[in-house]
């Protein structure tokens, strides 16, 4: 954890871009400037980040712009070196928060993200670990909707199982009911990029499918299969069930938390993810056309000439993401059902007053960098997951502040 006497409580680096600037605002709605908090924004254009500062209105004039290349580690190393925690929302994260992750690790610098790149962040962990641990850096990646709501509603529904029965659930399932949301050009560029890296890298692939990936050496097996891919009756539920998206990410660091808090959920802990939809024929067609839905999304996403074709007419470019309106009028609602090992099921709901993607990812991030840099330090360093890392303290800010709702049912 980086020492108290630095020139600032947390940076936000992409300031300039489209999810670095909600961020922002955020900040300034709900902090302020000059006061309790002590922020500020960074990127590489100078210029653009002065134009920011400015759409941000006249309570921001005092804010001072950082500048650094993201690769160029002189330039990282002073930037990190001022501030306790740097909030990135600069992706894809492999093209550029490698060189970041490496800096704020040789400083002690206390770092969050919205990586979902599972690869990459195996590759972190593999490379910098130890390095984090000796220098007091906490390294937390998946501080949006990748996976907040997953991690968080675990710790969640865990908590209250063990309050209510004395014993964490064996089971858990995520059911995403209802979303309402646009995502950005950036965010798909992050997912298409996946893809081809896995196509052409059989060791990425692994990891991308595998489990338990993302758990430390040598605890890198459990009851888990790979994600549901087809559809699925879900008698729990009540309710057919088709794959999540995002899932791959998800469950991964679900299973980590498990895997670095000691088993806190048991080592027999089991969880999954999956859309779910009515019962009745309705149900089932709607579940069977996402599943068709996203198989030939992905297909296409990995086979060069139809992936530009996806780029230049359907989908919206890196910088783009949905309207203020869009981003108003969306939300999430997510179903959470524990199982204990006497087959008691225990019924939790998470949900945002945002669109996931952007709106609430924004608040999100920003609650995680605040929490890191603010709140009592749960651990040392190391690369930790957002429930791992920051627990309660978190749990309380994101339904104090970000819109979020934890809830049994």
């Amino acid at each position: 954890m980086a020492s108290a006497d630095r020139t600032y409580d947390v940076v936000v680096w992409g300031a300039s871009g489209f999810t670095g600037r909600l961020v922002a605002e955020y900040l300034v709605s709900r902090y302020g400037v000059g006061g309790g908090l002590r922020w500020t924004i960074a990127g590489r254009n100078q210029q653009k980040l002065e134009e920011i500062r400015k759409a941000l209105g006249a309570e921001a004039a005092g804010l001072e712009i950082l500048t650094a290349d993201s690769h160029n580690p002189e330039t990282l190393d002073a930037l990190v070196k001022q501030t306790k925690v740097v909030c990135t929302t600069v992706g894809p994260y492999p093209r550029y928060g490698a060189e970041l992750v490496a800096a704020c690790v040789r400083n002690g610098t206390d770092y969050c993200d919205l990586t979902g790149e599972v690869p990459w962040m195996r590759k972190m962990i593999d490379a910098h670990e130890l390095a984090a641990r000796e220098s007091g850096a906490r390294i937390v990646h998946t501080c949006g909707f990748d996976s907040i709501p997953s991690d968080m509603g675990v710790y969640f529904l865990q908590r209250e199982a063990r309050e209510k029965f004395g014993k964490p659930c064996v089971q858990i399932k995520f059911r995403l009911k209802a979303i309402k949301g646009g995502a950005s050009g950036g965010t798909i560029a992050s997912m298409l990029d996946i893809l081809t890296e896995a196509q052409g890298d059989r060791e990425a692939a692994k990891i991308l499918v595998a489990p338990y990936s993302l758990n430390p050496e040598g605890d890198r097996k459990g009851p888990d299969s790979r994600d549901q891919t087809g559809v699925v009756w879900d008698a729990d539920a009540d309710a057919w069930t088709a794959p999540f998206l995002m899932s791959a990410v998800n469950t991964k660091v679900v299973r980590r938390t498990n895997a670095i808090t000691d088993y806190g959920y048991g080592r027999d802990f089991r969880y999954d993810e999956a859309m779910m939809f009515p019962r009745g024929a309705v149900g089932l067609a709607q579940a069977v056309a996402v599943t068709v839905g996203l198989g030939g999304f992905m297909l296409a996403g990995t086979f060069g000439p139809t992936r530009r074709l996806l780029e230049r007419y359907v989908l919206p470019a890196p910088g783009q993401g949905p309207s203020e309106a869009e981003r108003k009028s969306g939300f999430f609602d997510i179903r959470l059902i524990g199982k204990l090992d006497d087959g008691t099921l225990i019924r939790g709901r998470v949900t945002g007053d945002r669109d996931p993607g952007y709106g609430s990812t924004a608040k999100m991030l920003a609650e995680a960098a605040v929490c890191l840099a603010k709140d009592e330090a749960q651990t040392g360093g190391g690369f930790w997951t957002p429930a791992s890392a920051m627990g309660q303290a978190l749990l309380e800010r994101l339904q104090s502040n970000a819109g979020l709702s934890f809830r049994l049912e």
